[in-house]
Order: C-alpha cells, then structure tokens, then sequence
C-alpha cells in the first residue's frame, strides 16, 4: 500500500487529531470490555443487594442480564466496530507519517494497545466487580438499545448463510450454554490440579440433575423387597425387622398389584399399642399391616431427576414408585438415591453391605458387576463412557453387541475392551473392562 503523498508529522493539527481519536476508541473499546465483563460475572445476589439499597445502576445490570444473549450481542457488535475504526485511524496516521512501513507499525502497535489496554487490563480489573456493572449499566444500556437490533439481524443473517450447509441454528438459543460452561471450567481447573476429583464429581453430579431421568438411578423392581398384605402378621413383622429399609411396598395377590407403604417406625407404634391394649401381652391376631400403611407414590420413569427431588421435598416424602408409560411397575426411588447422585454412596450402619461393584485389578483392567451403572463407573474410574443408549454396564455390552453375550465372548467399542466373566441366565452378571491405549 502507497504512502500518501503529503507526509505528515506528528506535531501537525490533523495527525494530532487523529491521534487522539485513536486513543479514545481505544479507550472505549476497553470500557465495552471492562462491561462485559462486569455484567456478565458479577454475582446477581450482590447486585440484587445493591438494587435493594435503592442503586439504579445494580438495577439495571440486573435487567440487562436478564437477556444475556442479547448483551453479548449488542457489546460484540459495538466492540468490532471501535476496533475496526481505531485500527483504520491508526493505519493512516501511521502511513503518513512512517512512510511504507506505516502498515506494518499500525499492526504491531495496535495489537498491543488493543490486547492490553482495551482486553485484558479491563476484564482483570472488572471481573466479578458488582459496583463496576453498576456503574456502566447506564451507558452500556444504551449502546445495547442501539446495536442491538443490528446485532439480531446480523444474527439471521448467520443463521440463513448456515442453512445451505445443514447447520440450523436456534435463534431462541443462548449464545452461551452457561451449564456446558460452568461444567468445562470445573473439568478444566480439575485438570489443573485445582479442584479434587471428589468436589468435582459433586459439582457436575448438581449439574447433570435436570439431564437425567429416574430410571437412571432407581432401584430395579427385581430387587425391591415387598410385604404381602395376606401374610401372617408375626411373618410380616419378621420380615419388616429384619429389613434394612425403613419404607418396604405392600402388595396383595400379584407384586405389581401395590396397595401401601409401610414406615418401620409406624409399624413400631402400631405393635407397641398392641402390647399395651395385652396387658404385656402381644395379640397379633388383632394386628393389620393395612392400618398403618400410607397410599403409594407413584411417578413416571421419564421424570427428571431435578423435577423429582423438588417434588420429594413440596410432597415432604422420601419415597416414590416408578412406572413406565403402561402403568406398570419399574423400580422405586428415594431422595437419597438422588442425593448419592451428587455426593456420592451414602451409608449408615443399617445398610448391607454391597457385593462386588467396581474392582480395580494390578494391571489397569476394571473387574465390574453387570448391574453397575456406566455414571458410577465413569465416577470411579475417571472415564467416559458413554450412557445415551443404556444405564448399566450390561446394557452398553447388550446394546452395542445386539445379543446376550456368552461368558468368555471379548468386545471392543468407544476405546474400550469388555469381557463378559459371567453369565446367569439372560444376565451379564460380571465384566471385565480394560481402556485401550
């Protein structure tokens, strides 16, 4: 690019002018970023305090960020067109006063100026600062009631030009994903060695509730112990006794006919009262499960696991039976079965201890109980395997291999190597899984 022909020196009025337009885009673009990220970090708690105390401007930033979308869009468009200004400027004064070389010294320098004075210098000082946002809201609001508009129809048109190649775009879509977000930073400060992998787990297991559904996670009904309303009532007691659950489903004629829930500590009562109507005695003749049991609770299988631990807590119960779409009954799950989704297995001294789960072998190999479910495995092994298509470890070799595989059979899928150890009737009862390097 050709100098122009009249050359220019610094102390000349229109360079001089130029000049400090230059240092004044600049200066704008660094307070466009110190307000984006003010108003997109600041805790809205703090601001929600400031807006109480009567601020205007934490009133605002509270409204703009309302609609992030459109924040970012409106800050992103007003922020390419002061750089592009300022760099225009910078590139002509530089040209007729540098001469050939200007180009090259309005590149360097600019890049500079912009990456520190106008990027990051302001985003550093503005991070997370509540009073910050609400000192630009005022300005900032206004740039968005301009640019916004633009910002939209720069938005479909993106949108359009993407069409042709497959790509559709949700215009009611958050440009951010904050959950996708706030998870990627967790798995990339725990990479870091700044977060352990048990707070981890946590933070992503809160996370991951509102994608994840109750079939997930509850107990299979193959497993659910069950009284028998017709039984004797000392077999019902004996049983009730020696269960390590507090609330045990009642059934009359056929398992999935459920007709109650009994709490061991209303069966306590009910027994101590019969023992004192005795006289110290204890007539089981006049004693009836039914009396003392509460109405089930039932819930669809597909509910999400952040809908059904709100519900547990509006309903003031811990216990619920699931069904599928049919009526017919799945499993049961409790809100510590939810609760164990974030923090992990929880156990006390009334819990049996399980069986097998997940072992880890010298060699790297995982030995893995069918019924383990692919998240605890995941959770245990800091793996990633995927579970769209099933919930347990069984279920993915079942699902991937479309047969029920043999004891001995050896598969390969998803940079993994899973053998089938044992194998009890349609079961895959044991696996062993190795990660391919």
């Amino acid at each position: 690019m050709d100098a122009p022909s009249d050359a220019l020196s610094l102390l000349d009025p229109l360079a001089l002018a130029v000049l400090a337009a230059t240092f004044a885009l600049v200066a704008l673009s660094a307070l466009i970023a110190a307000a984006e990220a003010a108003l997109t970090t600041a805790s809205r708690s703090r601001l929600q305090a400031l807006a109480d105390k009567g601020d205007r401007g934490a009133a605002r930033a509270l409204a703009l960020g309302e609609d992030r979308s459109r924040l970012g869009g409106a800050l992103l468009l007003g922020a390419v067109f002061v750089d592009t200004l300022a760099v225009a400027l910078a590139t002509w004064l530089a040209l007729v006063v540098c001469g050939r070389w200007g180009a090259a010294v309005a590149v360097v320098g600019m890049t500079a100026f912009l990456f520190f004075l106008a990027q990051a210098l302001p985003r550093m000082r503005a991070h997370g600062d509540p009073a910050m946002a609400a000192r630009l809201a005022g300005p900032v609001g206004s740039v968005v009631r301009v640019a916004a508009p633009l910002a939209g129809g720069a938005g479909a048109l993106a949108r359009a030009a993407l069409r042709p190649f497959g790509v559709a775009a949700d215009p009611r879509t958050p440009l951010l994903a904050f959950q996708e977000e706030i998870a990627d930073a967790i798995a990339q400060r725990h990479s870091e060695g700044e977060v352990e992998k048990a707070e981890r787990d946590r933070l992503l297991g809160a996370l991951d509730l509102g994608r994840r559904q109750v079939e997930e996670v509850m107990m299979h009904r193959r497993d659910i112990e069950m009284l028998d309303a017709d039984a004797p009532a000392a077999e019902i007691l004996t049983q009730a006794l020696d269960s390590p659950h507090t609330r045990i489903p009642i059934f009359r004629g056929e398992r999935e006919n459920i007709v109650g829930v009994v709490h061991a500590r209303d069966l306590s009562r009910a027994v101590e009262r019969l023992v004192r109507a005795g006289d110290g005695g204890l007539d089981l003749d006049r004693f009836d499960v039914m009396s003392v049991a509460m109405p089930p609770y039932f819930v669809p299988d597909a509910t999400p696991l952040d809908e059904q631990l709100r519900e547990f807590l509006r309903r003031r119960t811990h216990f619920a039976l699931v069904v599928d779409e049919y009526g017919a009954l799945q499993g049961l799950i409790t809100l510590e079965d939810i609760l164990e989704e974030i923090v992990g297995d929880i156990a006390d001294e009334h819990d049996v201890a399980e069986v097998g789960g997940v072992d880890v072998l010298p060699d790297g190999a995982v030995e893995v109980e069918g019924v383990v479910t692919i998240r605890d495995l995941n959770r245990a092994c800091d793996w990633s395997l995927p579970d769209d298509e099933a919930n347990t470890v069984a279920g993915l070799v079942i699902h991937e291999a479309q047969a029920i595989p043999n004891a001995g059979q050896v598969f390969a899928f998803h940079g993994f190597r899973f053998e089938v150890l044992d194998r009890v009737d349609n079961r895959l009862t044991r696996l062993r899984v190795r990660k391919l390097e």
